[in-house]
């Protein structure tokens, strides 16, 4: 059997009389990780730490699925032993040999004394572990981050972890600790990006896809594939609606007003009064979209808050402060990308010259003529 140790996020761990409702949570997330790769194992916690234990020949499948569990600060496959010198010595020495550890390579060991009654101070035991490696590897001593290889120690009273990897995880909450919140999922490269963002801080998320076209409709479902790799304890579950029967008549009521610059803008409210009508039934108390601030004309603050205005939902925009250069960078990692960029078909309802500094005021006017 091979041990994991699992380290959450920090801000988990000054949660405080609430840190263990976090912990079970982040728990049973990583046992949903562990379900859907079929993989037989247990999750429990000691002190502040959560260890997974799980067949040897799926160790590293684990290790990947943990990587993609929010809450997770990083990963490590670990050998426990007992806190004494000899025999923590013994481990350092023997995983360097499976890393292959030889001259023209450099080391550096770290350690962390959460049992204060070891009778070595970390420094100490830096130094006597790092000779034990240096002599039999002659392995050159780095202690920045750019050493070949790092062999982590900690020492716990439940025992002393000997690690030679760590596998860092994607931080913040975990999933499902912080309620639900619909999604606005076009086919592009932003909204799958603000949706990572929201799980990352704990939501429960359900994409809105409102289509316009089969081509848009099933770049919005494969990201929600790639999505699903990173919501355990939560199933996507996407809801695709007609961009046509929700936006159809208010555009044929702008056309007729010969507000026609103003469609984009009642487009995305209209979006967003759907999610409102909805949420009740599917227990949403938010709506996000993939907005950032000054991207396109589309996005300037004006725009932003006539979308906005009078919104029965909380509307979050996470990507607020992203420039695409960061928005493209996210997405890369999340997955999404690659399938946001693929041929894309053209709204529809886009004017020739949309609105680009909403007037509140104009906005108001419009409105009572549309009701």
């Amino acid at each position: 059997m091979s041990l994991i140790l699992i380290r959450y996020a920090g801000e988990i761990g000054i949660k405080g009389k609430n840190r263990n409702y976090f912990v079970k949570r982040l728990r049973r997330n990583l046992r949903d990780a562990l379900k859907r790769h079929d993989i037989e194992g247990k999750v429990w916690s000691e002190g502040q730490r959560v260890y997974a234990e799980v067949e040897d020949e799926a160790r590293d499948t684990a290790l990947s699925a943990f990587s993609r569990v929010f809450g997770i600060a990083s990963v490590s496959p670990v050998e426990r032993v007992p806190s004494d010198l000899a025999a923590i010595r013994a481990q350092a020495l023997a995983l360097t040999e499976r890393l292959r550890l030889d001259p023209s390579q450099s080391f550096r060991v770290q350690t962390r004394r959460a049992d204060k009654t070891f009778p070595y101070i970390s420094p100490e035991v830096n130094r006597l572990v790092g000779e034990t490696i240096y002599s039999a590897s002659h392995a050159r001593v780095d202690l920045s981050d750019e050493a070949d290889v790092t062999i982590g120690i900690e020492i716990r009273s439940e025992g002393t972890m000997v690690y030679g990897q760590v596998l860092p995880g994607p931080g913040g909450l975990p999933l499902g600790s912080q309620g639900r919140v619909f999604v606005l999922l076009s086919g592009g490269i932003d909204s799958p990006a603000a949706a990572w963002l929201m799980m990352r801080r704990g939501c429960g998320v359900i994409p809105l896809h409102f289509a316009q076209s089969e081509i848009e409709r099933g770049k919005a479902l494969a990201n929600c594939r790639v999505l699903a790799d990173w919501s355990y304890g939560w199933e996507i579950k996407p809801i695709v609606l007609d961009q046509g029967q929700v936006l159809g008549p208010v555009a044929e009521r702008l056309h007729d007003m010969g507000k026609e610059r103003w469609t984009c803008i009642f487009c995305k409210r209209a979006m967003i009064a759907k999610a409102a009508e909805l949420a009740p039934h599917y227990r949403v108390q938010a709506v996000a979209m993939g907005d950032s601030l000054g991207q396109v004309a589309s996005q300037t603050l004006g725009n932003l808050v006539a979308i906005s205005y009078g919104a029965e939902l909380p509307v979050l925009r996470p990507l607020i402060g992203y420039n695409k250069t960061e928005i493209v960078d996210l997405a890369r990692h999340i997955g999404t990308f690659d399938v946001s960029t693929q041929d894309a078909a053209p709204c529809p309802y886009l004017p020739s010259r949309p609105i680009t500094s909403a007037d509140l005021g104009e906005l108001r006017e419009i409105l009572s003529r549309l009701e």
